[in-house]
């Protein structure tokens, strides 16, 4: 492989690393799903959670999302190391989120990742979620106008780039 081809692998995965987030935020579960291989797993043993493959992904997306009021996730670029068409790395996970049912809390965690180069582009084959540290003392603030599992709303004046040429 060429310096260049390892470059564009690095920034490709770099961008899969950001649609993931985005989709969790934008509560896009079809998209989120799509982000992994046919057969890939997401997995949360602090939750516990496992899901396998694209379809449980999405439906698994769609079960925990609606027991949100709000969430917010912020990720930080971590490791990644190429090896041909697969490759390893971490994210680095920061979360705030409301339960409806009350449970809130503040989460850092990492994302230990598999990565499987395919006709689609990178997709993740395993995703790992490790939580490092939880606080689950009473948030101060709220979700302003979209708190109860509704769809994320843009603020007036803001345009949806979701769907532009990336």
């Amino acid at each position: 492989m060429n310096d260049f081809q390892a470059i564009a692998d690095r920034i490709e995965i770099e961008a899969l690393r950001g649609e993931f987030t985005d989709a969790v935020m934008m509560r896009d579960r079809a998209r989120l799903a799509a982000l992994f291989t046919p057969n890939g797993v997401l997995r949360m043993p602090d939750v516990p959670v496992e899901m396998l493959g694209r379809e449980e992904i999405r439906t698994g997306g769609e079960r925990l999302q609606s027991q949100w009021d709000f969430f917010v996730q912020t990720t930080h670029p971590g490791t990644l190391r190429l090896d041909g068409d697969t490759a390893t790395g971490r994210t680095y996970i920061q979360e705030l989120g409301r339960a409806l049912d009350g449970r809130q809390g503040l989460i850092y965690a990492i994302y230990h990742d598999r990565y499987q180069r395919t006709e689609e582009g990178w997709r993740f084959a395993q995703r790992v979620f490790e939580i490092r540290y939880l606080d689950t003392s009473p948030l101060a603030g709220s979700a302003p106008s979209n708190a109860g599992g509704a769809p994320a709303q843009l603020p007036p004046g803001v345009e949806d780039t979701a769907d532009a040429p990336r």
